[in-house]
């Protein structure tokens, strides 16, 4: 199983699921659940290379490096760490 922290809390996800729903029960906002709003942008701490690749609709955002759109993440083991600047 793979773990996501946020504010110095984790929650256990499936090896390849999506982080989201653990995310969402941590305490990080998230507004549409489908990558066109950008409230659940977060800042990877740690872990950033357990995460799935970017999607399209992260792409399409032009985020900035370290950036990721949570709703959008997948994480494919490991431990990954998000954080709201």
């Amino acid at each position: 199983m793979a773990k996501v922290r946020f504010e110095g809390e984790e929650k256990e996800v499936v090896d390849g699921g999506a982080v989201l729903e653990a995310l969402e029960e941590l305490g990080l906002p998230f507004g549409c659940t489908d990558g066109l709003c950008g409230t659940c942008m977060s800042t990877i701490v740690d872990g950033k290379d357990n995460l799935s690749k970017m999607s399209e609709k992260e792409e399409d955002f032009d985020l900035e490096e370290g950036k990721r759109l949570a709703c959008q993440c997948k994480i494919n083991g490991g431990t990954a760490e998000f954080s709201i600047d």
